[in-house]
């Protein structure tokens, strides 16, 4: 074994599949310099991760990664003119997770290839900073977190909300019981969306992406919307839309202010994807019932304007993005810092941010997993909560405005959501009554085995699909 580093030893048991759990610790020592290989270079990648990383002492790129080489090659020319040093560019990510001096995985790959990439880079021994929502199947979330347990791997999931101290302070503060019990928690996103378009032949793939790489676990299929890249968030088939893109922010807040560390008893959704007649499919309207033993948790999606011919979104409570916690003395914009009593009257604020990569990056450094803010356990379960919603409304069937009262009839706050939903719809003029909207049904949820009590179909969504060979392998045992 003489003059054989330990790297070169990990990266040997890794081409034979024997990579053991080490301690953080041995893995790199407090003061050495982190090399970071970066693995999709969209808008989050170099929007985001090439500063956040290249800003931290001691932190550099070395390497990026990214089926479309014209993509990559725009982001390496970034590297060099801001950062002063060039980067080592691979097609396919695992060359780049073959290279020894790589230390962390900077994934801001899409939704559908979170999960392999990441148990990818886990099983190569590197740490692993992984962009929102964590997975594209509620299982495969699990097997990310089954991964970083069986490697020992640092794994942050980028809910980097999670960071805010202002939002740690307000939870502290209403867990506390300042405003007494919580009774329900209200979360919400309206954010304008435009239509992806509808091609009457298949978008054509430039020679400079490999299609296939691209596509990974996803099914391979002929692309007939008017963007190959960011869209592709709003396709069943690669994405998770609205209330799973942007929602797992707003249920993870939520979540943590609960203290829930398990998914939600039950769960039911209703909406559909409205105005657009375009390639994509998952609802730009949707309303989630999340029941949680403590209290229930409440997300709406409006991805429309308030109106046809309209240029202002809805808003709730005078935001348009937010987290806001009704309790028995009053309530809390977690996303604004503000709390009132049931008056209406201000009684505290709180302020602060964080540096979500700058934690990640201490608690590499600390060899320490219990520093990071949202280790990967956690963006597990907020992500498969989001899931949940989905699946019902993937399950549901065309209803009418009776029959969604009806389901709703026992919920107050869930009847004033659904109000509102229609009431938009109707400033859109969208025929309800046509049968334009899914009602998803109740699921009932087996919270320890993260599955649905019987229903076979809800529970192959669970499952996912995969296509030979990006295959995310069950690491449960």
């Amino acid at each position: 074994m003489k003059g054989i580093t330990r790297r070169d030893f990990l990266k040997g048991t890794f081409s034979l599949g024997l990579v053991t759990a080490l301690p953080y610790s041995r893995v790199r020592g407090a003061n050495d310099r982190i090399n970071v290989g970066l693995v999709g270079c969209g808008g989050r990648g170099v929007g985001a991760h090439i500063p956040s990383f290249e800003k931290q002492e001691g932190v550099t790129i070395v390497a990026l990664s990214d089926p479309d080489q014209q993509r990559m090659a725009e982001a390496a020319k970034i590297i060099e003119s801001k950062y002063d040093h060039k980067v080592g560019q691979y097609v396919d990510m695992r060359k780049l997770l073959d290279r020894k001096d790589i230390d962390v995985i900077a994934n801001a790959t899409q939704n559908y290839w979170h999960g392999l990439s990441t148990i990818w880079a886990s099983q190569a021994g590197k740490h692993v900073y992984v962009e929102k929502p964590l997975s594209h199947y509620i299982w495969e979330g699990r097997q990310m977190v089954n991964a970083a347990r069986k490697y020992n791997r640092i794994v942050q999931c980028g809910t980097q909300r999670r960071s805010q101290s202002s939002i740690a302070k307000a939870i502290q503060w209403i867990q506390e019981g300042n405003l007494g019990k919580i009774r329900y928690i209200t979360a919400f996103a309206n954010k304008q969306r435009s239509s992806c378009g509808k091609r009457n032949s298949p978008l054509p793939i430039p020679d400079s992406i490999d299609y296939d790489l691209w596509c990974g676990p996803a099914r391979k299929v002929p692309i007939y919307r008017d963007k190959l890249q960011y869209d592709c968030s709003f396709d069943w088939n690669t994405g998770d839309g609205e209330s799973c893109n942007q929602g797992v922010h707003e249920v993870d807040v939520a979540r943590w202010c609960l203290g829930e560390k398990m998914l939600p008893r039950r769960v039911m959704s209703i909406g559909g994807r409205f105005v657009f007649d375009d390639a994509c499919d998952v609802p730009n309207a949707q309303i989630i019932y999340y029941d949680f033993p403590k209290a229930p948790v409440f997300y709406e999606v409006h991805n429309l304007t308030k109106a046809k011919g309209s240029d202002e979104m809805p808003e709730f409570r005078g935001e348009r993005v937010g987290v806001i916690v009704d309790c028995e003395g009053g309530s809390v914009s977690l996303y604004r810092g503000l709390a009132r009593d049931n008056e209406g009257k201000e009684v505290k604020k709180f302020s602060g941010d964080g540096d979500h990569f700058v934690n990640f990056i201490e608690a590499v450094r600390n060899g320490r997993r219990e520093d990071l803010k949202a280790e990967v356990l956690e963006g597990h379960i907020s992500t498969a909560i989001t899931h949940t919603g989905n699946i019902s409304l993937r399950l549901g069937l065309e209803a009418s405005r009776k029959e969604m009262r009806t389901q709703v009839r026992d919920i107050p706050i869930f009847r004033d959501m659904l109000k509102r939903m229609l009431e938009h719809l109707k400033a859109q003029e969208i025929n309800v009554n046509a049968g334009t909207v899914s009602l998803g049904p109740w699921l009932e949820i087996d919270r320890q085995n993260e599955c649905f009590k019987d229903n076979e179909q809800a529970n192959r969504l669970v499952r996912g699909f995969y296509r030979e060979p990006y295959v995310v392998p069950d690491l449960s045992a």
